[in-house]
């Protein structure tokens, strides 16, 4: 008789490294481990029926991805160079005795002031009204009015605010009050736009493949270059402004 999760001849199905993986990490998924196959990461080996079974390695891999992703905010391309050079000779022996990845991955250094993925991660789950949007940035109607005018800021499809519409209003009330107007305003909005469609272009044909991981791929590489887009939008930004008091 085999044991509970696994399959006659020996592994785990991805049901039983689910259950091994939640209490630590629990917004984990059979999508998200089929994502992380897709990409290389882990390679589970296939039953004659085609049933994924996994090892303890398996699931170490997992745990250390997981981990290096929750933790150190590392990329994708990053872990798997990690894993690559792991394959390569440097090994550590588990609890089990079965050689496994060790489960602290090297933390990449994060350039002071970057951006991290984990930023543009979650539901925008916040909805309010605009009474209450009114209410939580202080500002008068006029000025909430002008904003939507320009672009700036807008409900959505039932008319209700997130909260970035609140870090949003109270932005560009703070920037008014140094003679900022909100036509100034739209000039960053247009940038904005310009970047995310920049990002929509690449991540675009990621998205429509046929896999099961397509969509978490094509998610994981818009929120990577979102980072990085807005990483590098600040370093200009503070060259640009050097450049300005350095005259």
């Amino acid at each position: 008789m085999t044991a509970v999760g696994q399959q006659s001849g020996g592994g785990m199905s991805i049901g039983s490294v689910l259950d091994r993986l939640r209490p630590d990490f629990p917004d984990v998924t059979i999508s998200k481990i089929r994502f992380l196959e897709a990409e290389g990461l882990i390679s589970p080996e296939r039953t004659a029926s085609g049933y994924r079974r996994f090892s303890v390695e398996d699931c170490e891999r997992l745990r250390y991805v997981l981990t290096a992703q929750r933790d150190h905010y590392l990329p994708l391309k990053v872990i798997k160079e990690q894993l690559d050079a792991l394959d390569n000779g440097i090994r550590a022996v588990g609890p089990d005795g079965v050689t496994t990845s060790p489960k602290g991955p090297r933390v990449l250094a994060l350039a002071p002031g970057s951006v991290s993925p984990t930023e543009f991660l979650g539901e925008r789950r916040v909805r309010m009204s605009r009474a209450d949007l009114l209410e939580r940035t202080g500002v008068d109607e006029p000025f909430l009015l002008e904003l939507q005018k320009s672009g700036l800021v807008s409900a959505g499809p039932a008319g209700f605010y997130d909260e970035e519409a609140v870090v949003l209003v109270r932005t560009a009330w703070a920037m008014a009050q140094y003679g900022l107007e909100v036509r100034h305003l739209r000039a960053f909005k247009l940038a904005a736009d310009r970047e995310a469609n920049l990002l929509a272009q690449v991540a675009g044909p990621v998205a429509l493949g046929r896999d099961a991981g397509a969509r978490d791929r094509a998610e994981e590489l818009v929120r990577e270059l979102a980072a990085l887009s807005l990483s590098l939008h600040t370093s200009l930004v503070k060259s640009a402004v050097h450049g300005i008091l350095d005259k």
